[in-house]
């Protein structure tokens, strides 16, 4: 498969696309065909492979072209992958073909049902992941799915699970908080590589990613709950907005308050999270607590908030504005 060319690198790749030290077959040791690399075991660069190519997977594939990574894409909708093949990465026919070429494997899909589907089946990540791959799990998809890859994988395979807590414009700028779970030394091993990405940390073994990124969400909706009924409360005593919010900017929500206002005020939020999106997350928040024997009731009356506002039509919207709905729903009442 042949893609554009970068200035003086050639994107012509081999059958054999790991960089294992033996002769590849272009009479070299160690390197692509026509391609001038540093080995990834020399720490300088990589060859990953983005599977999903949403608002997120696609900044953050451009990050990794930006740090010098040789980049491997695939998404579902191919289409999406052309700014990223215009500038020099490759575009996988297959998740099979994309995990084949690369040494890590990134995974940014919307829910654990769509990992299912690029893992699985002859065409999927597994058919083409090799003893020398990694494999990255960034979406948000809780830790059974995590568990439930694992056990998937076969043996030699490399698995860290690192979602990300941020939005796009994090992603496109390389500021996400990345939570780490696994082994340390393969943590440790692809520590550069995510921080093309904005800054990984190592949470605990395999599993904690995603444990701590249900921790991290679980206050996001929490908050937006809080403020919004608060907000209800101050209409329904008759206490006007802008009082409102001063009364709100000097408490534990101050933040929150001053960084929704403009929002809240004019009826316009920018999207960044869809709400559609925020109730898969809340969704697992919940089921991770009922799993683990935890009982959350403050979640699950945030989750349903969050699911009431997507059943109301908000699901392509922008998750804060569950405020408006709380608000709106409390008038209406």
């Amino acid at each position: 498969m042949e893609g554009p060319r970068r200035p003086g690198r050639q994107r012509v790749l081999p059958p054999h696309p790991k960089l294992t030290g033996a002769d590849d077959g272009c009479g070299r040791a160690g390197a692509w065909c026509g391609i001038t690399r540093a080995k990834w075991q020399d720490g300088a660069m990589a060859t990953v492979a983005v599977i999903g190519l949403g608002g997120m997977g696609s900044r953050m594939a451009h990050r990794l072209l930006d740090a010098g990574h040789d980049l491997v894409v695939w998404n579902r909708t191919p289409q999406r992958a052309s700014d990223l093949v215009a500038r020099g990465a490759v575009a996988a026919d297959s998740p099979a073909e994309a995990a084949r070429r690369a040494d890590l494997v990134i995974t940014m899909l919307s829910d654990p049902a769509a990992l299912q589907e690029v893992v699985e089946g002859p065409k999927g990540i597994l058919a083409g992941a090799t003893a020398s791959t990694t494999l990255a799990e960034m979406s948000t998809v809780g830790p059974s799915a995590v568990r439930w890859l694992a056990a998937q994988l076969p043996d030699g395979v490399g698995l860290l699970d690192a979602p990300v807590l941020g939005s796009v414009s994090e992603a496109e700028s390389g500021s996400l908080r990345i939570f780490v779970g696994g082994p340390e030394p393969l943590a440790q091993r692809w520590m550069p590589v995510l921080g093309a990405l904005g800054s990984p940390m190592h949470v605990g073994p395999l599993g904690a990613g995603a444990a701590a990124k249900l921790v991290a969400n679980s206050t996001l909706f929490g908050v937006l709950a809080v403020l919004g009924e608060a907000l209800a409360l101050a209409d329904g005593l008759g206490l006007p907005r802008d009082t409102a919010f001063e009364v709100l900017s000097a408490t534990p929500v101050g933040a929150q308050a001053d960084r929704r206002r403009p929002a809240v005020e004019s009826g316009q939020f920018p999207l960044r999270f869809a709400l559609s999106l925020a109730r898969k997350d809340a969704d697992l928040v919940v089921s991770a607590a009922e799993s683990a024997g935890v009982e959350l009731p403050v979640a699950v009356a945030a989750r349903q908030w969050v699911a009431s506002a997507q059943e109301a039509g908000l699901g392509d919207r922008d998750y804060s504005a569950v405020i408006a709905h709380i608000t709106d729903t409390a008038r209406s009442a």
